[in-house]
């Protein structure tokens, strides 16, 4: 349960990250691209 929550979070983090970077804002969307490779259960995530 706990892996789908952390990865619809990580996708939702990802898209926000992946926009902010075609609206020019560069250090924010890799930030956020970085967290959300963080959180995702699919990554290294923080949580396990």
């Amino acid at each position: 349960m706990w892996d789908a929550i952390l990865w619809i979070i990580a996708l939702i983090v990802g898209i926000i990250g992946v926009v902010r970077i075609f609206q020019r804002q560069f250090l924010w969307g890799i930030v956020l691209i970085v967290v959300a490779l963080l959180i995702g259960p699919g990554g290294v995530s923080l949580f396990t």
